[in-house]
């Protein structure tokens, strides 16, 4: 490995300890993790401590309405389980539903909503990893949702630039608004009463009672009053799924990553096809460093828009799409001196979801990463449960032959993924971001800035950075048809310069501005746990 650049300064200190870390996308979720884990919690326990408190104190990412994917890694064996908490379309949910409504599948409202999968994700790896009491795990969460949490600078934001969709419905209006219907005061407390409630009942009868008991019948009358199309039979059917990671190796190291219907495959193709070039030599934040991701991403995204669905499905050809061979006929097509026009079928999905990771004192990792799709999901609370409903119908195709065509009781193809980067058969590195396509695009930066650059992963997080948004097929997505760069003027000039020339449609942003939000955990040799987190957001790390 190279020396880290000097060149990458950090507006964060790195925090460091030998016992457990916690690096999340709110400072109270972060403190509940830590507290788990000092009461002699494991990964497991913190993790379903944090991935509640989240939902609570950061609504307009993630929450019991939403889905999520959870990567556990056992410090002892190395061995990895994933855990897919993520829910199907309801089975009124067809293809030919939606052609007639102008725009295909709404982007908001009741029949945005596909059926919930936290609860189950989470109930999963509790039942199978944690040492502490279900119910136990739920304090944090319901203590912030009765008294309330501190509305911040990012909650301030996505409330003003969400008010109309939370403002149709009235439970949610009253909720997360001000009484002017705008967002609310900095430090303004917002308090859920109905969500407390809620989770109470959560805590005391497990999670089958949000799918299968009293609780579910009254969330799926809270579900039909609102006019989704879940029923009390979806919300029966609804189980997580515990499949077996995929991975790949990348120079001395072993990526892994959560299988589809998560699209983490395209992250682990990305690095395959930057293994072909010397990345090290190009020079960190180099033109060339820049092209090749980004040549790198474009390509791997044809195969992400060909094979990314629910595999009870659509099996992928996983073998070819992850070898040796095929990155390097991708790599072959990569012309260093232009930029590719490479265009893809995106369905009009949001990017707002929350990734946190954790490691515990015996080294035992969580990954994970949580959503409602997007900004308050679909703005429709389930009557007076105070749970807010996801919009991750948004994220289906309609055309025919897609293998993510919208089909009842199938999963939708996920943005969302949960990476973990492994050394010598240990955890070497849990990380992970927010952020819909373009999260693994910024994972795979920051994947190379450690592993290629040899950046701790504080620098890897603030260094500068870029996304790239490839056009639709505008024949097929009018709507997509942009072709870009959005790329921080934290670059050196003659990177921007030379990227122009190269064809790459430049959209410069100041620092700290471009997407995503990563959280990060190194673990070194001797035991030290590196915890960093992202400036972009209200994201923060803390070990001890």
């Amino acid at each position: 490995m190279t020396t880290p650049s000097p060149t990458v300064r950090t507006t964060r200190p790195l925090i460091m300890g030998r016992n457990g870390a916690v690096a999340t996308n709110h400072p109270v979720a972060t403190q509940a993790g830590l507290d788990v884990l000092r009461a002699g919690g494991n990964a497991v326990d913190a993790a379903v401590a944090i991935a509640l408190t989240l939902g609570v104190v950061e609504p307009h990412m993630s929450g019991i309405g939403g889905d999520g994917f959870y990567h556990v890694v056992d410090g002892r064996t190395g061995k990895s389980s994933i855990f897919n908490g993520t829910g199907a379309a309801p089975r009124a949910a067809t293809a030919e539903r939606f052609p007639a409504i102008k725009g295909g599948i709404p982007v908001n409202g009741p029949e945005s909503v596909s059926t919930p999968g936290m609860i189950a994700g989470l109930s999963a790896m509790h039942r199978a990893v944690a040492t502490r009491s279900w119910e136990s795990l739920f304090e944090p969460a319901i203590d912030a949702a009765s008294n309330g949490f501190a509305a911040t600078h990012a909650y301030r934001f996505f409330t003003g630039e969400n008010a109309a969709r939370i403002g149709v419905d009235p439970n949610t209006r009253a909720t997360f608004l001000g009484t002017d219907g705008k967002a609310p005061d900095l430090g303004a407390i917002i308090r859920q009463p109905a969500l407390a409630a809620t989770m109470k009942a959560i805590a005391r009868d497990g999670a089958e009672a949000f799918y299968r008991g009293k609780l579910a019948a009254k969330i799926a009358a809270g579900l039909s009053a609102a006019a989704t199309l879940i029923t009390v039979e979806d919300l029966a059917a609804c189980s997580a799924e515990e499949p077996a990671p995929i991975a790949i190796t990348y120079r001395g190291f072993e990526v892994r990553q959560t299988p589809p219907n998560s699209m983490g495959f395209t992250l682990l193709q990305e690095l395959k096809i930057t293994e072909c070039f010397d990345i090290a030599r190009m020079g960190f934040a180099s033109a060339d460093h820049v092209h090749t991701l980004v040549e790198a991403k474009k390509r791997a995204f044809l195969d992400r828009e060909r094979h990314a669905a629910d595999p009870r499905h659509y099996k992928a050809p996983m073998d070819k799409l992850l070898s040796d061979d095929h990155a390097r006929e991708h790599a072959a097509k990569i012309d260093m001196q232009r930029s590719a026009h490479l265009p893809v079928n995106l369905s009009p999905g949001g990017g707002d979801t929350t990734y946190f990771a954790v490691v515990d004192k015996h080294g035992n990792c969580v990954s994970a990463i949580q959503s409602l799709n997007n900004a308050f999901g679909s703005g429709v609370t389930a009557g007076d449960t105070g749970i807010l409903l996801n919009n991750r119908m948004a994220y289906w195709h309609l055309e025919d032959g897609h293998p993510n065509r919208l089909r009842p009781g199938q999963r939708v193809r996920h943005t969302m993924n949960a990476p973990v980067i492994m050394k010598d058969g240990k955890p070497w590195c849990i990380f992970g971001t927010p952020g819909a396509d373009k999260q693994v695009q910024v994972n795979l930066q920051v994947a190379v800035a450690m592993m290629d650059f040899g950046l701790d992963p504080q620098q890897a997080i603030e260094a500068p950075r870029w996304s790239s948004n490839q056009p639709g097929d505008e024949a097929n997505y009018p709507h997509t048809s942009e072709d870009s760069l959005t790329i921080e003027t934290s670059f050196p000039p003659e990177t921007l310069a030379a990227l122009e020339k190269r064809g790459h449609k430049l959209k410069r942003v100041k620092p700290y501005e471009a997407p995503c939000s990563i959280e990060a955990i190194r673990i070194l040799e001797n035991g030290v746990r590196m915890a960093a987190s992202d400036p972009r957001r209200d994201g923060w790390a803390g070990a001890y």
